[in-house]
């Protein structure tokens, strides 16, 4: 069994957002501020998405608290899987009616031998298109194959689209932290206020 509680931003009022989900699997929550300067508080229990979820607020200038107590006795998988989804309903709730948002976001972000290409589109139309060819099995504590379940999650509960490409790199390391710097800088571009449409949603159709 599935519990959410949403608490939506207030028009007018910096965009923010709390989710909480509890499953016989993860217990999560979170509060998001997407116009804040990036603090965090990060407890996933898997230390190098923890470092992956910190690029996203520091990066992406989004204030971050993040806590999971999840069933890592059996592998990560449940506790990945669930940040990203609670983490896309909070964006989801916190973006609101998107009058103003520039919508889309692209950015190229290096780390040293690694470069990493993400562009975005919060269309309302979930989907993800990831190529990134991971040349090891494990960063740390994190199974390099729930970086893919972790966006997928995310742009779901989000609803948004979301281009993933790691185009150069030989260390898994700098291949991951290259990608999560690319979402977090193009999430900054994407979730700003156009001043000069500020009051229209942008799209030809008048919703997103």
């Amino acid at each position: 069994m599935t519990s959410s509680a949403l608490i939506p931003s207030t028009s007018g009022a910096p965009r923010v957002a709390e989710v909480s989900r509890n499953t016989a699997e993860t217990r999560i929550s979170v509060r998001i501020n997407l116009d804040g300067t990036g603090q965090n508080q990060l407890s996933s229990g898997i230390g190098f998405l923890d470092h992956m979820l910190e690029q996203i607020a520091r990066h992406g200038l989004i204030d971050m608290d993040v806590q999971c107590e999840g069933d890592l006795h059996i592998d990560g998988h449940h506790t990945v899987e669930d940040i990203g989804i609670t983490l896309g309903q909070a964006f989801a709730r916190a973006v609101g009616d998107k009058k103003g948002l520039r919508r889309y976001g692209h950015a190229y972000v290096p780390l040293d031998e690694a470069l990493s290409r993400v562009v975005i589109d919060f269309s309302g139309r979930p989907g993800l298109h990831m190529d990134v060819k991971f040349t090891a099995g494990r960063i740390g504590q994190l199974d390099t194959q729930l970086v893919y379940e972790f966006f997928q999650g995310f742009v779901n509960h989000a609803g948004m689209t979301l281009h993933i490409d790691n185009l150069k790199g030989f260390n898994a390391h700098h291949q991951c932290e290259s990608v999560f710097k690319a979402f977090a800088r193009a999430l900054r571009a994407a979730l700003e206020i156009d001043p000069r449409a500020a009051t229209s949603i942008p799209s030809t159709k008048g919703s997103l």
